[in-house]
């Protein structure tokens, strides 16, 4: 069995103005990082690019229209004060939700035994109807909706390491038994949810937040100590991680000090998760990571980690 590696050359077409931090060197960091030798195994592929319907797995009709007319052809549309459309955004976001779901359709059928989906921007603070925090489209939040639909998967877990709450995919799945939503993050920090008592209607919401210049002793015990039990009595069927990159210990965000080493070890305690209960079934898309460098080593870490190394 193989990692898939998914992404699309429209990653870089969603501009923003110079200085903000989610810009498209970003996904030039990620691709250095593959090029190197020991990542020739993968099984590379282009996103497809998604039907505005099938955004609609989680977000109403009417916030999709609003996106597509909003769409600039020169210069920017403002949402808020972190989060616009320039005139490659659109499609970027619709070849990031068709690649995540592409992803998962390999990972439920079989050809794949994982996988990692590497376009932006990040999506994890959508709402069901808001674009916020840099993301317009939720696609984890969809993939995980897609692989119910399409795949007959009964229970879906959602695990977020991104240095920020992912408010969106809990909003989604607030009232929704079937899928878990597990996040570490830094509190207090944008979006300023994620308190532990943030439990959803089922308890299906497992918040293990971090307190700034926590480091890897506090990540790895909240990880151990919070997430991983819940996610073996929840026994999924797949694993979804939105992986952000952003509590690496370079990144300007945040002030969570982890190093590449971190992610890797997280990636390989989902794996074994996931080996016992979703056959090795993991799809990861990117989130956050804004720094270029603890960006790209620390996608090499998660990257030697699916592949099992």
């Amino acid at each position: 069995m193989s990692t898939l590696y998914v992404t699309h050359p429209s990653a870089v077409e969603h501009i923003v103005p110079t200085g903000h931090p989610e810009r498209p060197a970003r996904m030039q960091a990620v691709e250095r990082a593959l090029e190197h030798e020991r990542f020739a195994p993968l099984v590379r592929c282009h996103a497809p690019k998604a039907e505005t319907s099938v955004v609609e797995l989680v977000h109403p009709a009417s916030f999709v229209e609003a996106l597509v007319a909003a769409s600039p052809t020169e210069g920017f549309f403002q949402i808020d004060g972190d989060t616009m459309m320039s005139p490659g955004t659109l499609d970027t976001c619709l070849h990031a939700v068709g690649g995540s779901n592409h992803a998962v359709d390999a990972v439920m059928r079989g050809e794949s035994t994982n996988a990692f989906v590497a376009m932006r921007p990040p999506g994890h603070h959508a709402e069901i109807s808001r674009a916020m925090g840099f993301c317009l489209f939720n696609h984890a939040a969809i993939a995980a909706r897609h692989a119910r639909k399409a795949h007959g998967a009964s229970r879906v877990a959602l695990v977020d390491w991104d240095v920020h709450h992912g408010n969106g995919s809990q909003h989604i799945f607030w009232a929704d038994r079937d899928v878990m939503y597990a996040s570490t993050h830094q509190m207090p920090l944008f979006p300023g949810t994620g308190a532990t008592g943030e439990r959803g209607d089922h308890d299906t919401i497992v918040n293990a937040p971090l307190n700034a210049f926590d480091g890897s002793e506090v990540f790895r015990e909240a990880f151990e100590a919070r997430i991983l039990p819940r996610l073996e009595a929840f026994a999924p069927d797949l694993i979804v991680i939105s992986a952000g990159f952003d509590a690496h210990k370079l990144d300007p965000l945040g002030n969570i000090q982890l190093d590449e080493a971190d992610f890797g070890w997280a990636t390989r305690k989902l794996m074994e998760v996931a080996d016992r209960h979703a056959g090795g079934r993991i799809v990861s898309i990117l989130e956050g990571g804004y720094s270029l460098d603890g960006l790209g080593r620390s996608v090499a870490a998660h990257m030697d980690a699916l592949m099992g190394r």
